[in-house]
């Protein structure tokens, strides 16, 4: 996700706590554990994400199926550390339904849904800018300019800038493709931001100020 990090100027060096990198895999994590519990995949080198989140975290394998007992645990993460909603996942459960009838399907719905994931990004960076510079504590504020710069970009047909209008072209056949709603993406933009803005205090800061 090198993309989030120079739209925001960040780097790992300067990711603290639960940061966009954790935000964005935790995420991949549960879309690959509901594809592994829907198709019963069995080789778990088609689904690095929940590979790395399994070893690291040491999830058992429940009842016999891989996914499920990952599914849980990063569905849990998920709504404890960031506040996801129920509706979240309930998107996510409906698209891959829909979208990953077999184990073919898996890795050019993974594809698709990295593309719509990092034009979502790129297009609110864009889009948005100086509104990144609003303090997090007026987080009501920022949620609620983060859905209306959604709802633009979800029905607005014409763009001023021609990147922009293309890339807000193709975030719109993404959304129809994948089956993802306005609301959704308004969730996951908001929680990358959020996250985004928190800035860890370097402490040679203030010593070269004295």
């Amino acid at each position: 996700m090198g993309i989030i990090a120079r739209l925001f100027n960040k780097n790992k060096e300067n990711a603290s706590g639960k940061g966009v990198e954790d935000f964005v895999s935790l995420t991949r994590v549960y879309f690959q554990s509901v594809i592994a519990a829907n198709l019963g995949i069995t080789n778990i080198r088609f689904i690095p994400d929940v590979a790395n989140f399994k070893r690291l975290f040491k999830i058992p394998t429940q009842g016999g199926r891989l996914g499920l007992g990952e599914k849980a645990a990063s569905r849990k993460m998920l709504m404890q550390d960031y506040g996801i909603s129920e509706n979240f996942f309930r998107e996510i459960d409906a698209s891959v339904k829909k979208h990953c009838r077999t184990q073919n399907d898996i890795q050019s719905y993974l594809f698709m849904y990295q593309g719509f994931s990092n034009d979502l990004i790129m297009l609110m960076g864009t889009l948005m800018q100086w509104k990144f510079r609003i303090p997090s504590i007026f987080r009501g504020a920022l949620r609620t300019m983060t859905e209306k710069t959604m709802h633009d970009v979800c029905t607005k047909t014409v763009w001023k800038k021609d990147d922009v209008h293309k890339t807000a072209m193709a975030v719109r056949q993404y959304k129809e493709r994948l089956g993802y709603s306005e609301q959704w993406m308004s969730e996951y933009v908001y929680n990358v931001i959020i996250l985004a803005k928190k800035e860890p205090r370097r402490k040679d800061n203030g010593e070269n100020k004295k």
